[in-house]
């Protein structure tokens, strides 16, 4: 028996109906992805104690340059269940106009001064946090963080399998743990190999310069290759596997802001390293960093932010020059170094109204305040 034949007008009733409901289904999509992240957002959003340098939202709002602190822990992998140090510290400059994206290391050993005590710098996230970790970052080095967020190296291992692994390419030859790499052969990692490969040090001639190096590495390739995915499924998995491992005081709409307004800053990526000189201190082995050295990385970091170049460090202030320069200024001075101090810096320099933040106030003590 021959079909009936459909109408012009019932076929593009029908037409509409499947137009209707593949509009839905994105509607779904869509909704089912911003619930996935504002749940996210919500379980691991801690406020950090310390004040903000600048007005953080004046500056996504105007797309300025911003901060993040990047904290790796060494907690949550190779059996290790305790508060942890931060073995792993970047400072990323993000610049949404220039599409750039600015990554400075921060060497473990970093001499640093806590509560009149000389530590190194990776001690400051088991001492405070992340909020004193912060403090001690822009102490150092003279520059606003505005965003941190912490990830313990368990939580690496499922954030690099959450996006199907990512590909390096080794910078030497090595076998350590579940890594087993070629100098210059571009490799493939799951989560356990990209752990094993960010962790390695005792074998590299760098040592912990070499380490941080591949850290960038991973970081990149799973950041370029977290942007690229568009799965539902696999965009839940990155989700979860977010969601156990990492705290940050980024909010839900922080996030959303940094998405849409500074994704393509990862289209330019520069990194450098603070680099010291090895010192026993007490009968431990530290990189002190110089003044000429601290100046030379915040200045490179004020240059990315759009901020006044600092002059000096003195007794814990900084002297910067009196007016901004632009963002698009690259001119790196030198001056004269003076003696070095990590004490707090004069945040007014940064080039935002300072916001005072009273719970984190050191009380007479000089205990730290509550661990974010």
């Amino acid at each position: 028996m021959k079909a009936p034949k459909l109408s012009r007008k019932k076929i593009w009733i029908i037409a509409g109906i499947v137009a209707l409901i593949l509009v839905i289904a994105g509607g779904i999509k869509a909704y089912t992805m911003y619930t996935g992240a504002q749940h996210v957002a919500k379980q691991t959003y801690q406020k950090a104690k310390t004040p903000t340098a600048r007005n953080v939202s004046k500056v996504i709002k105007n797309k300025k340059p911003l901060n993040v602190l990047i904290l790796g822990t060494d907690t949550g992998a190779l059996g290790r269940k305790t508060k942890g140090l931060s073995d792993t510290m970047i400072v990323a400059s993000l610049n949404a106009q220039k599409e750039t994206t600015y990554m400075t290391s921060i060497p473990r050993d970093t001499q640093v001064t806590i509560n009149n005590t000389s530590q190194k710098i990776n001690a400051a996230y088991t001492i405070g946090g992340a909020s004193q970790s912060i403090k001690t970052v822009q102490n150092l080095l003279d520059v606003p963080i505005d965003f941190y967020i912490v990830m313990n190296m368990g939580g690496l291992k499922e954030l690099v399998n959450s996006v199907g692994g990512v590909d390096v390419t080794p910078p030497l030859t090595f076998k350590y743990g579940s890594a087993n790499v070629k100098k210059g052969v571009k490799t493939h990692l799951t989560g356990k190999q990209a752990l094993s490969y960010s962790r390695m040090r005792y074998d590299d001639p760098n040592g912990d310069y070499g380490r941080q190096k591949r850290q960038r590495q991973v970081i990149l390739a799973v950041v370029r290759k977290a942007l690229s995915i568009s799965s539902v499924t696999r965009f839940q998995t990155i989700l979860n596997s977010v969601q156990k491992n990492m705290k940050t005081n980024l909010t839900f709409n922080d996030m959303l802001a940094l998405r849409f307004s500074y994704k393509n800053a990862s289209h330019h990526i520069k990194s450098t390293t603070l680099e010291g000189d090895g010192e026993m201190i007490d009968g431990l082995s530290y990189q002190v960093a110089s003044m000429t050295e601290r100046r030379r990385v915040s200045n490179k970091i004020r240059q990315e932010l759009g901020l006044s170049k600092t002059t000096k460090l003195k007794n814990g202030t900084s002297t910067s020059s009196s007016t901004a320069s632009s963002s698009t200024n690259t001119s790196d001075q030198s001056t004269q170094t003076t003696t070095d101090t990590t004490t707090t810096s004069d945040s007014s320099s940064y080039g935002y109204s300072t916001t005072t933040d009273t719970t984190n106030q050191y009380n007479n003590s000089g205990t730290p305040p509550a661990t974010p």
